[in-house]
């Protein structure tokens, strides 16, 4: 068998994600005349073809398109056009579709099922009560306004912004989730958002999204994931997603806001 015809589409892929791999070539060309070549020739073949392996097996990396309708499609890249949102599609080519029709994009990559999180820890009360956010943090008097106006807690809606932005009234994603509670298009028109960079208005639309969220699935972490995956693919999953970045982004807002006693 051809062993360089064998691996000559991997071969560029391999190597380059592989330094070591590359060297390995460089060492096995000039010793092809050496005594010792064949005992190398063999060695470095079941290095290659270990890494192969390896290589081929690893998935690639890809995104889950969430529309507001509840429908799902793994995409290979998105991101936002003008008032559009433009899906690269796994097998080549694309699918414009209006950036209204997407909930959220989310990395589709499930975690190991020993290390989900379990929709637990929501005994904290989210409801509104007059609590004192750090006079440091930025936009507190507005988001202690806002959390009353939409019933939530004033210390949750500052952990889902620092979750969100980091309190950057600028900040946006890729595929169009703007402003401090990183709203999407589809969420900004249906919570009445006209100006997403309007920090008034922004924590107003996120806010209510998340109260709305919360009345519809009686849960934080499910409320929580939903904000951040869409409330489909929670509907979906019949829990919290496997998805690594929501698992990561339900426990980070968790422990700030509502962790376990220890």
């Amino acid at each position: 068998m051809n062993f360089e015809f064998l691996i000559g589409n991997h071969f560029r892929a391999v190597t380059w994600h592989h330094p070591f791999l590359a060297n390995e070539l460089k060492r096995h060309k000039s010793h092809r005349r050496s005594p010792e070549f064949k005992i190398q020739n063999s060695r470095f073949k079941i290095i290659l073809l270990l890494a192969i392996a390896l290589f081929i097996s690893l998935p690639a990396a890809a995104d889950l398109a969430v529309f507001t309708d509840g429908r799902f499609l793994k995409v290979e890249d998105a991101y936002i056009e003008g008032d559009r949102i433009v899906l690269l599609l796994p097998e080549s080519g694309q699918l414009i579709v209006p950036a209204l029709r997407i909930d959220r994009v989310v990395k589709d990559e499930v975690i190991d099922t020993k290390k989900r999180l379990r929709p637990t820890g929501g005994s904290c009360l989210c409801a509104w009560v007059d609590h004192e956010l750090p006079e440091d943090l930025p936009f507190a008097e507005l988001i202690a306004e806002t959390a009353h106006k939409s019933d939530l807690h004033p210390a949750l809606l500052a952990s889902l912004v620092r979750a969100e932005s980091n309190f950057d009234a600028f900040a946006m994603s890729r595929v169009g989730a703007a402003g401090l509670t990183q709203l999407m298009p589809s969420a900004a028109s249906d919570r009445g958002v006209s100006d997403v960079w309007d920090p008034a208005q922004n924590l107003g639309g996120g806010a209510r999204h998340l109260r709305l969220l919360l009345d519809r699935f009686e849960s934080l972490p499910l409320a929580l994931a939903a904000y951040n995956a869409g409330a489909g693919t929670v509907d979906r999953y019949g829990g919290i997603p496997p998805y690594r970045e929501t698992q990561d982004y339900v426990e980070k807002i968790m422990q700030e806001f509502c962790p376990e006693p220890t």
